[in-house]
């Protein structure tokens, strides 16, 4: 998926939005970032998803997918985050998709993520990423720790903790990726799509040699996704040393429906009006006995 031509004529002009002021195009430079796919009971993953217009993707071996995302962005237009996010590979349409195909055509299965949690470092990559794309982002306790053989990212909120991913660094020779990534998820109770373009180096494994390890405590943010009977090998890992990324400035939405009329109303504008624009994080992880919570 190549970044669209108008994005690129977007170069050295500016924006103003919800009073953030945005370099164009909103850009992402040298950041670090990690990726990791674990297959998952496929109707226990589906049943995670709002509305009749999202479904999971399922693997040829019939299981759907969670995928582990975690970018140190330590230069973007809106200053230095993590962004920590925790989703289901999906499909758009009304039907689920098929094996396999969704995989090869993309664009025409609305091929992408689910985003069902998306914490991140400061507040406002929060009012930003939610209030204009309708990310689900909320800023929390995080951090992203290299070493030569491991790369790790831990999540903990209100003190508790609550998701830590680690992949052992991928052996494999570094490749150039140009790829485009197509995030769904729910805000005001409509189906929001943003879209992200990544044009780096990455180690990748896959299948046996894909090792990693995953973590997921008692916050109610995650808790219940060790219920899905999620495989704890990997089927890959990517490793992006220096990931570059441009976010689309074009979004799209549409209304949720459900079989019976909803009675709840989802997160929406009072979540995010009276943020402000600050760059501060939170102190870092410090629970250290997370070993209880391996995904086995």
């Amino acid at each position: 998926m190549a970044i669209p031509k108008r994005i690129k004529n977007y170069k050295g002009r500016y924006a103003l939005v919800d009073n953030i002021p945005y370099e164009m195009p909103v850009f992402a430079k040298d950041s670090p970032a990690l990726m990791a796919g674990f297959s998952c009971d496929y109707e226990k993953a589906n049943a995670l998803l709002p509305g009749n217009e999202i479904h999971a993707l399922k693997l040829p071996n019939g299981r759907a997918a969670l995928m582990v995302t975690v970018i140190n962005y330590v230069n973007t237009s809106i200053g230095k985050y993590i962004e920590y996010s925790i989703a289901l590979a999906c499909t758009h349409g009304s039907k689920p998709g098929p094996r396999l195909w969704p995989a090869i055509f993309m664009k025409t299965y609305g091929t992408g993520q689910y985003i069902l949690d998306l914490p991140v470092s400061s507040e406002v990559s929060v009012k930003g990423g939610k209030g204009i794309w309708g990310m689900p982002k909320h800023k929390a306790n995080l951090d992203f720790i290299i070493t030569d053989k491991m790369v790790s990212a831990q999540y903990e909120k209100g003190g508790q903790f609550a998701f830590r991913i680690e992949i052992d660094r991928p052996t494999s020779p570094t490749i150039h990726i140009k790829v485009g990534s197509t995030n769904y998820c729910r805000f005001r109770n409509m189906l929001m799509a943003s879209y992200i373009y990544f044009d780096s180096r990455a180690g990748i494994n896959l299948f046996k040699k894909a090792t990693g390890r995953l973590f997921i405590g008692d916050h109610p943010n995650v808790s219940y996704l060790r219920n899905i009977d999620i495989n704890p090998d990997p089927f890959f890992t990517m490793f992006m040393p220096k990931a570059n990324g441009v976010l689309d400035d074009y979004f799209e939405c549409w209304f949720m429906t459900y079989d019976t009329k909803p009675t709840s109303m989802p997160e929406g504008l009072e979540s995010i009006y009276n943020l402000g624009l600050s760059e501060e994080w939170l102190a870092p992880p410090s629970v250290k006995d997370y070993e209880k919570y391996r995904i086995k």
